[in-house]
């Protein structure tokens, strides 16, 4: 078992997925899920922290994506954090943290 790079996460889609079909044939989805973590803060109020994670998928990941899951839907998903760069349209680098999805699950019934 590798632990070096493990992510897994249970969250709601905030989007219908992007699916994309390259040139060489392979097929990518891309989607971000919101996972909620609540807390007590120092008054002691109920607080709820919301963090979106950006998703992808390949090949039959994605095709099962692409026919079971839209906006709203919660799944659960294992994977690896990667890191990219880019240039965007005015040449500023971006940085990019996403999840490369191995393995989903498709909870709730929405």
């Amino acid at each position: 078992m590798n632990l070096r790079n493990k992510v897994q996460l249970i969250g709601n889609l905030g989007n219908d997925p992007e699916i994309i079909t390259l040139d060489s044939g392979k097929k990518l989805a891309k989607f971000s899920i919101a996972t909620n973590e609540t807390y007590k803060n120092a008054q002691g109020e109920k607080v709820t922290d919301t963090q979106w994670h950006n998703v992808v998928a390949w090949n039959k990941t994605a095709d099962i994506i692409e026919q079971y899951v839209t906006k709203g839907k919660e799944i659960a998903i294992e994977g690896k954090l990667t890191s990219r760069s880019y240039e965007d349209t005015e040449g500023i680098k971006r940085y990019v943290t996403e999840v490369v999805c191995n393995e989903l699950l498709l909870l709730g019934s929405k």
